[in-house]
């Protein structure tokens, strides 16, 4: 299951966004609303969970700077990835999209499609509030 959060645009370089969500402990300011727990568990991995969803810890395996950042769960049944695009559109402006990659069985794609949409929307839409 491949999932894209819209293009969002953001009044910073691409090194301030990267260095931005390089930063772990920043995805708190990302969350939805109905966060129940966030907790940082070292330098590359945090968990959080929503409510009445089971808590999810994710870990950076990937870095490019300025331009990609890739999250994957760490442990728990499901592998999926969570990827930060950012790219430059002028020196003090970049646009980031978020990707949402993972494989399911196609019942539980159809059950979690809606909700992980939805998060990775939210994740993307407050990253130009929160830097």
């Amino acid at each position: 299951m491949n999932l894209e959060s819209p293009i969002i645009n953001v009044n910073k370089s691409p090194e301030d966004v990267f260095n931005f969500l390089a930063e772990i402990k920043n995805f708190e300011a990302l969350m939805p609303e109905n966060i129940s727990k966030f907790e940082v568990l070292g330098e590359d991995k945090f968990l959080f969970a929503l409510k009445g969803m089971p808590e999810i810890i994710l870990k950076k395996k990937e870095v490019i700077p300025p331009n990609k950042i890739v999250l994957g769960a760490a442990g728990g049944k499901i592998d999926f990835s969570l990827i930060a695009n950012i790219k430059k559109t002028n020196e003090t402006s970049s646009e980031v999209k978020l990707d949402f990659t993972g494989d399911f069985n196609p019942m539980m794609a159809m059950m979690i499609k809606k909700p992980i949409s939805k998060f990775i929307e939210t994740l993307a839409s407050s990253i130009p509030k929160a830097i």
